[in-house]
């Protein structure tokens, strides 16, 4: 099957129940729903689209079987009698209601059973292109807003239609940004059945981007990460500040030293010139008085 009939169906897996009470006019409990496999080994493999498990008011229940279509296909019935026995003999004793659903672009033009010598089959056959898609779109879940693009518009503008869908996705799913994403694609791929790219297109255009802001997970990355800009300018600035003051530090330490060795180099200086002085007057200086001058400050050597 196309990639088409693929998202359809997973669309369509997740409306079952609604579906069976909405869709096909099945009277069922709508808190029970199971989903049913179904593969037989032939010459190829072939499965039944969607089985699922059903009750109805009472509390029988019955399979309800769905298969979804693209094109017209002439041998369909036949493929849904197989189906039918792959289901009864998978599930012996449950009974069966079988359903088409035509999603196809092209008008449908397929029949809902044959008949044989001794017997009539018949199943429901459901073209969603003939279905309003008021019908859907007043459901309001996102699910039914997809799949409502399949159905006939009416005398409404396509273009209008389109971004209402688009529009309402977004208001209904914007916190869930995966999901969104996931119809937006199912969206652009089921358009196809409707030759709706040209709309598609103009809405994609008029909605450039998805507000970030209102998602969760974007305002928690914003928040974890103006708290990490914010450590991170403290670290820096602790950096630089003990860069700067290790710079400081260092330069006032050697001004302070100049100043030191100076002074002190002064004050040696003037020892000296003073022992010069008192030896050529008084003759050698006693080594006591002469270890007294060099260890003099400048100010005792004033006085």
């Amino acid at each position: 099957m196309a990639d088409k009939d693929i998202v359809s169906k997973k669309i369509i897996g997740k409306l079952a129940a609604h579906l069976a009470v909405y869709l096909l006019d099945l009277p069922i409990d709508p808190d029970f729903q199971e989903a049913m496999g179904t593969e037989h080994q032939r010459i190829e493999d072939r499965r039944a689209d969607l089985v699922v498990k059903l009750r109805d008011p009472d509390g029988a229940p019955f399979l309800l079987h769905i298969e979804i279509q693209n094109n017209n296909d002439d041998h369909m019935p036949a493929r849904m009698m197989r189906y039918l026995t792959d289901v009864l003999l998978a599930y012996p004793g449950l009974p069966v209601r079988q359903y088409l659903i035509y999603i196809g672009a092209e008008k449908l033009n397929m029949s809902a059973g044959f008949e044989g010598f001794d017997f009539h089959y018949r199943y429901d056959l459901v073209d969603m292109r003939a279905l309003g898609c008021e019908y859907l779109i007043k459901k309001d879940t996102p699910e039914a807003l997809v799949l409502s693009i399949l159905c006939d518009f009416g005398d409404r503008d396509p273009q209008e239609v389109v971004d209402y869908i688009y529009t309402r996705l977004q208001e209904l799913l914007g916190d869930n940004l995966k999901q969104l994403r996931e119809c937006l694609d199912m969206l652009h791929i089921l358009s196809a059945n409707r030759d709706l790219d040209k709309q598609i297109e103009e809405t994609e255009k008029m909605l450039t981007r998805i507000d970030m802001t209102r998602i969760p997970s974007y305002r928690i990355g914003m928040e974890k990460g103006m708290e990490r800009g914010r450590l991170e300018g403290i670290e820096k600035g602790m950096e630089r500040g003990r860069l700067e003051g290790i710079e400081k530090g260092m330069e006032k330490g050697r001004l302070e030293g100049m100043e030191k060795g100076m002074e002190k180099g002064m004050e040696k200086g003037e020892a000296m010139f003073l022992a010069r002085q008192l030896g050529q007057k008084f003759g050698a200086l006693p080594p006591t008085l002469e270890q007294r001058i060099g260890r003099a400050r400048s100010e005792e050597l004033a006085m």
